[in-house]
């Protein structure tokens, strides 16, 4: 595993420190790790909506307008990813 040295804010440092106290992470390693992953997980969804909306708005400039709300549209699209297994 890569070792990193980083500095962090005084209020930064003070919340790792809370939590590793309260026993939710053993360690600000391990709690550092978990947010990275949590942002990366963010990051996918946030890709894989914008490439169904970049989708949607393309197909409506070939199509012509639906009348679906943009919340069911992406509704629609979110039930099929986690049918299909992708969300």
């Amino acid at each position: 595993m890569a070792r990193q040295s980083i500095s962090l804010t005084r209020p930064n440092d003070e919340w790792l420190k809370s939590q590793v106290q309260s026993e939710e992470y053993s360690s600000k390693s391990e709690l550092i790790n978990d947010l990275i992953r949590q942002a990366r997980e963010q990051q996918k969804e946030v890709d894989w909506i914008r490439a169904k909306l970049i989708k949607a708005e393309e197909n409506l400039n070939k199509k012509g307008y639906v009348n679906k709300s943009a919340e069911e549209i992406l509704n629609g699209f979110k039930e099929k990813a986690k049918a299909n297994g992708d969300l």
